[in-house]
């Protein structure tokens, strides 16, 4: 795995924001103040990284989560991202 295109990749999910959604992306200094639920995480998703964004918004409404932090992302042909849920 590439550093560079993990870092890259990371950094494009964390720029957008999707104010739709229910679940809201957050950083680490949001998060400390929130209650941890788990993690979840998307796959294989070629499209977009506005896709990944809504991919994860989507798992974190569905397990009831209000927040979520992207803590790993990357791309291997496919996008790949995983994420802390809040509550």
């Amino acid at each position: 795995m590439n550093i560079k295109t993990t870092i890259a990749a990371a950094s494009i999910l964390s720029a957008l924001s999707f104010g739709a959604f229910a679940a809201q992306s957050i950083d680490s200094t949001q998060a400390a103040s929130l209650q941890p639920m788990g993690t979840i995480s998307v796959s294989g998703v070629s499209a977009a990284p506005s896709d990944v964004r809504q991919a994860l918004s989507e798992k974190a409404d569905n397990k009831g989560a209000k927040a979520y932090r992207v803590v790993e992302a990357y791309i291997n042909g496919n996008y790949h991202a995983t994420a802390e849920i809040y509550q």
